[in-house]
């Protein structure tokens, strides 16, 4: 956003990007989202065209560089991404993140969660993606993938799952009982074919009264996207949402109580165009609008 660095003492929102791949499954180079984004968030502007929310206006923003990664120590990589979190949390900022893929979410949860006394428990989540990432395991016993993150993070007490909706989910899955879980815990799904039947305005309407006032986390996954729009992604699904849907969703998030936000799954090497990372900025200060009005809110 041509944002100056700064240390997340110092702003009250934290752009930070997390440029790690190693729960992927299948097609890497999510690690090289956080920079190709921020390339592209270059051309973004102050205003929102719509709202008139001029973010930089209301709080205080700035880029608090990368969490830091180690691309062979999987469960190293969370712990180290876990405390960043816990000192942005500590410092009194609220992040917004450039992913990476989905595992990261795990991670920044448990670093804004976990013994935070001013929550004193489990938050909810609005959460915008083609997968549910609620399942157990992959490829035999590995339970730390970015198909898994929202099942660590509820039995971990991070999420409560009647406080969870999940948007956009379709495509063919590898076995009948995969949203089972996500189901005998309570989590909303919403099928892109709903969505399509009842519409967007509605199908939000539905997504604030589930997590009410209370604190809550938004992830948007980029793959709820059509791949036709954003090809860049690591699993992509056909008949997805458009660029201007993605958008609408999220200015329909205004209100929410958010302790943060990300953005995941951009994967540069599969979109040498930009366009893909470009979605993923404009996502992103979309976020940041709303991230930034709800706080100027909560503060009077």
């Amino acid at each position: 956003m041509r944002l100056p660095m700064a240390s997340p003492e110092e702003v009250d929102i934290a752009l930070v990007g997390v440029p790690f791949d190693g729960g992927t499954t299948n097609r890497a180079g999510t690690r090289h989202g956080p920079r190709e984004i921020r390339n592209q968030s270059s051309l973004t502007r102050r205003v929102h065209h719509v709202s008139g929310i001029s973010p930089y206006d209301l709080v205080k923003v700035g880029d608090c560089g990368d969490a830091p990664v180690n691309p062979i120590d999987l469960m190293g990589c969370l712990d180290a991404i876990t405390d960043f979190y816990t000192g942005i949390r500590k410092a009194g900022a609220t992040p917004l993140t450039a992913g990476g893929d989905h595992l990261i979410s795990l991670p920044i949860l448990r670093g804004l969660v976990k013994d935070n006394p001013v929550l004193g428990g489990p938050v909810g989540m609005i959460h915008l993606d083609a997968h549910s990432d609620t399942y157990d395991t992959f490829f035999g016993d590995h339970r730390y993938t970015h198909g898994t993150p929202f099942r660590r993070a509820i039995e971990e007490g991070l999420l409560d799952p009647k406080r969870v909706i999940q948007i956009g989910l379709r495509g063919a899955i590898s076995d009948a009982a995969n949203y089972d879980y996500a189901r005998s815990v309570g989590i909303r799904i919403v099928f892109i074919e709903e969505l399509v039947a009842r519409g967007i305005e509605d199908v939000m309407a539905e997504a604030r009264e589930r997590v009410g006032d209370r604190p809550t986390y938004v992830s948007f996954d980029i793959d709820i996207i059509d791949p036709s729009q954003a090809p860049g992604t690591g699993t992509p699904e056909i008949g997805g949402v458009t660029t201007r849907e993605a958008q609408q969703m999220v200015r329909l998030l205004q209100g929410v109580n958010m302790i943060g936000a990300d953005v995941v799954e951009v994967s540069p090497p599969f979109d040498p165009s930009g366009l893909t990372a470009l979605t993923g900025a404009t996502i992103m200060f979309e976020l940041l609008c709303v991230l930034a009005d709800s706080l100027a809110s909560r503060r009077g």
